[in-house]
């Protein structure tokens, strides 16, 4: 099996896992953990392990200028977009998360014309838009009686703004990324990750009765920890390593594809015409952004 093929199954890995997440996730909170506490245990809990890691490979040296970089990558990558994205999810229901999470690949496209001065071509510009209107319309409109979520407006506009710092976070680490070994960058992520997140997850944190949570919700936090938070990151370095970004950025598409059916296999959801009818458009607005880029980078 060539490194190409165990990249593309690693990067497919992610998705899977990303896509259980949002209904795992929203199983444990707030019944158990509230979501900055939630958050506060995820990050913790994976810096724990990758520093753990760290201590049986040969590291590479930061150099000086990086740390910027990197700190400035956590803020977005772990601190703004898990806060954020565990927040909303809190109000909102798995499936409206995951669609609207699709709309980081057109953010993506909106931040790298502003700060490295890539230049969208017309067709981008146009599914920027219907992307944007999509999104939109899942914010204003996807409410639905009965739903298992508090505000959905309010949680679904929470993880637009997480999508919006997962898509600053791309743009940004994909400077120093390929510099370093990926258990030696990803710990100065979590460890600068650590430091933004504590203020906010610590009072929730300290709030837990862990004797009430039931074995099952033990499961569900460890394989957010472990898998939605370390497996993830890794998995998706070494697939950025082999593979060209937009290559790998294509299959978030397939989050609400995983997302729905096993939310809707769980019963913890349900289908709209508002969440249909918004999906299309995103769906068509990240095809848009992309398709040009696909065509001029065939790896």
């Amino acid at each position: 099996m060539n490194t190409r093929v165990i990249a593309l199954l690693a990067v497919s890995i992610v998705t899977i896992i990303y896509g259980v997440t949002f209904t795992v996730a929203k199983e444990v909170m707030p019944h158990y953990v509230k979501p900055f506490g939630f958050i506060f245990l995820r990050v913790f809990g994976a810096a724990a392990v990758f520093w753990f890691l760290s201590l049986f490979i040969k590291n590479d040296k930061i150099e000086k200028g990086d740390y910027k970089t990197i700190a400035l990558s956590a803020f977005f990558g772990i601190a703004l977009n898990m806060l954020t994205f565990f927040k909303g999810l809190n109000y909102t229901t798995p499936i409206s998360a995951s669609v609207m999470m699709v709309t980081s690949p057109i953010l993506v496209l909106i931040f790298s014309s502003i700060l490295i001065k890539e230049r969208p071509t017309l067709t981008k510009i146009i599914g920027v838009i219907i992307g944007l209107i999509g999104a939109v319309v899942l914010i204003v409109y996807g409410t639905e009686p009965g739903a298992d979520a508090k505000n959905m407006m309010l949680g679904n506009f929470l993880v637009f703004i997480n999508a919006a710092s997962y898509g600053m976070y791309l743009v940004i680490v994909k400077k120093v990324v390929a510099k370093y070994k990926p258990v030696t960058f990803i710990r100065w992520l979590y460890f600068f990750g650590c430091i933004f997140v504590f203020p906010f997850g610590i009072a929730e944190f300290s709030e837990v009765q862990w004797t009430i949570i039931p074995i099952s919700g033990y499961l569900r936090i460890g394989f957010v920890v472990i898998f939605a938070s370390c497996i993830t990151y890794l998995f998706n370095l070494f697939a950025l390593s082999k593979l060209k970004p937009t290559t790998v950025s294509v299959f978030i598409y397939l989050q609400p594809v995983v997302a729905s059916i096993y939310a809707l296999l769980v019963g913890s959801d349900q289908l709209n015409t508002i969440k249909i009818l918004a999906s299309i458009l995103i769906f068509a607005g990240v095809y848009l952004v992309s398709k040009q880029t696909a065509e001029s980078t065939s790896k």
